[in-house]
């Protein structure tokens, strides 16, 4: 098919296209309104060796993946529960708690997630703080040349929270996209099945190949040759 022809289609067709994008974007949209916002809160841990020696910096990096795991412990959970008098049991939690270790920043990310954002802040917050006092307590049986030091960079309370999801914008965005692709194929599908119909001369062009100098008119029906036929007068010959 040459540039032309693609032109002609989506002349005739492109508003098939148009309305199938918009109804699946304007689904999209409306579907996300109608889901419950899950808000997202975030608190951040640096996880410091007592001094800046190689090795034991690089024991620090091969730690995070650790202290990631220890984190999302039943016992870690049960006592940020029990702290903020939390009305759940520890999978619920774990299932709302996500922790990203960062070796080249020497850093831990604690994510927490849920419908209500004060709740979502607690549980992170809570989680980095009983995270950190733990620490703490390691280190005080440590020798202090050989301590990690655990501490939150900012609170949870400074940070706030962002929605997670659902994210409307990207939602609507995509499926009106999907919409474009799917109106696509319907015209092309379309002009597949009308491919042998010709109902002008240019498709008969496109079709032989050659160009169309004349066509034949329709033979006129008798109804409309009758009407078309000029009226005869009758005349009635007079009687003496």
């Amino acid at each position: 098919m040459e540039l032309t022809d693609y032109l002609r289609i989506f002349r005739k067709r492109g508003w098939i296209v148009i309305l199938v994008a918009l109804i699946a974007a304007a689904s999209a949209f409306a579907f996300s309104k109608l889901q419950t916002p899950v808000y997202n809160a975030s608190v951040k841990l640096s996880v410091n060796p007592a001094r800046a020696d190689w090795g034991l910096s690089n024991a620090t990096k091969d730690l995070l993946r650790n202290y990631a795991e220890n984190i999302r412990t039943h016992t870690m959970a049960q006592e940020v529960i029990d702290r903020a008098q939390l009305d759940m049991d520890t999978t619920t939690l774990l299932g709302k708690l996500f922790v990203s270790p960062a070796a080249d920043t020497f850093t831990l990310q604690i994510d927490a997630r849920d419908t209500d954002p004060e709740v979502a802040m607690t549980i992170a917050q809570t989680m980095a703080e009983v995270f950190a006092e733990d620490r703490d307590a390691w280190n005080q049986r440590q020798d202090k040349r050989d301590r990690i030091e655990v501490s939150i960079l900012d609170n949870v309370w400074n940070l706030g929270y962002r929605q997670y999801s659902p994210n409307t914008k990207i939602n609507t965005a995509a499926a009106g996209l999907f919409g474009l692709l799917v109106g696509l194929l319907v015209i092309f599908f379309l002009e597949w099945l009308e491919q042998d119909v010709i109902r002008s001369a240019s498709d008969l062009e496109r079709a032989i190949g050659v160009t169309v100098l004349g066509s034949i008119p329709p033979a006129p029906s008798d109804a409309s040759a009758h009407q078309s036929s000029p009226r005869r007068r009758l005349f009635r010959p007079r009687l003496a």
